[in-house]
């Protein structure tokens, strides 16, 4: 079994974790009873895990939505995908392994699936580059959704990426461009879309395969126009200022519900998705089924209605002479 990754606010929990496995290893090495104190101690953990998880602040949830242990698009895909088929390349000579796609079925109804893949070690983050796709990351999306149209295929997409590849050759091949097809294609398919942010929900990286019906979330993802880090460079400088800013930026569940960015917050287990990764695919299938159910009953019109509709109320304007004016509001509601 791998060892637990722990992230700085799960410390309190670890001396008590230690004396639950030394109880356990007492229980196995002689006849004593211990079973009445080692329920006793796991109530304890338990509550306390709860108490914790209960009062993350922004900073926090985005240690969690980044956890390396946190289940992946293709963790995921294993728990409740049937008949999963993984489709490969842009079909212009690249196979980004940062953004993966394939056929599969939920309860006998064939889906395409397509979402962000990160690597659990440095090795894999490597080959999957963290989960950041380049232009033909996103154009074999592209190409795969538009099978999916012409199939009459429902799309689900899973959202876990810090931000689409940045780097010089990105830019090269058009990745402003590839991005802002599939947002403009996205509009036009007519077959319910239903996207997942399941863990980090960054910048256009995530909008690259994030229009969708129904927009979905785990209760410690995190969705962002920028990384907070980034924002506190571009605001203030200083990017030591980034709890600052998460708080700021609004990109919790929480938040986000309340603004009408998304459709459902998903309840994460104790201990976040890392901790029970079955209990969160139950979860996250029973939430896809229910939009899923919802959306086959539209006609293709009232879809793509709806789909407009929803984008077009989005988001708030906020009149400024000038970004210093910008930077001293944001900075008296932090205070």
């Amino acid at each position: 079994m791998p060892r637990r990754y722990l992230l700085d606010f799960e410390k309190p929990l670890v001396e008590l974790e230690k004396q639950i496995e030394q109880i356990r290893e007492l229980a196995r090495d002689s006849e004593v009873d211990v079973s009445q104190q080692l329920l006793q101690l796991e109530t304890l953990a338990t509550r306390r895990r709860e108490e914790i998880f209960r009062s993350l602040t922004p900073a926090q949830k985005i240690q969690v939505a980044r956890h390396p242990q946190r289940p992946s698009t293709l963790d995921f895909i294993q728990m409740f995908c049937d008949d999963w088929i993984e489709l490969h390349g842009d079909r212009n000579g690249g196979d980004d392994m940062a953004l993966i796609g394939g056929i599969g079925s939920i309860n006998n109804i064939s889906v395409l699936v397509i979402g962000h893949q990160k690597g659990r070690d440095t090795k894999e983050n490597v080959v999957r580059n963290f989960g950041m796709a380049k232009p033909g990351g996103y154009r074999k999306a592209l190409r795969l959704m538009q099978h999916a149209d012409r199939f009459s295929l429902p799309i689900l997409t899973f959202i876990d990426t810090p931000g689409a590849y940045a780097g010089l050759s990105a830019e090269e091949q058009g990745q402003g461009e590839a991005i802002a097809r599939n947002l403009r294609e996205m509009f036009g398919f007519q077959v319910p879309i239903i996207a997942t942010i399941i863990g980090e929900g960054g910048s256009g990286g995530a909008l690259g395969i994030g229009v969708a019906d129904r927009l979905l979330m785990f209760e410690h993802s995190v969705y962002t126009v920028a990384s907070p880090e980034a924002c506190a460079s571009i605001l203030w400088r200083d990017s030591a200022k980034a709890s600052e800013a998460a708080t700021a930026l609004k990109i919790t569940g929480k938040d986000l519900l309340e603004l009408g960015i998304i459709d459902e917050v998903l309840s994460e287990p104790a201990g976040g998705n890392n901790w029970a990764p079955l209990v969160a695919g139950k979860t996250l299938k029973s939430g896809i089924e229910k939009h899923l159910n919802e959306l086959l009953k539209m006609s293709k019109n009232e879809l793509l209605e709806q789909r407009y509709s929803k984008f077009r109320v989005l988001g708030k304007f906020i009149e400024s002479n000038s970004i210093e004016e910008i930077q001293q509001e944001l900075t008296q509601k932090i205070d």
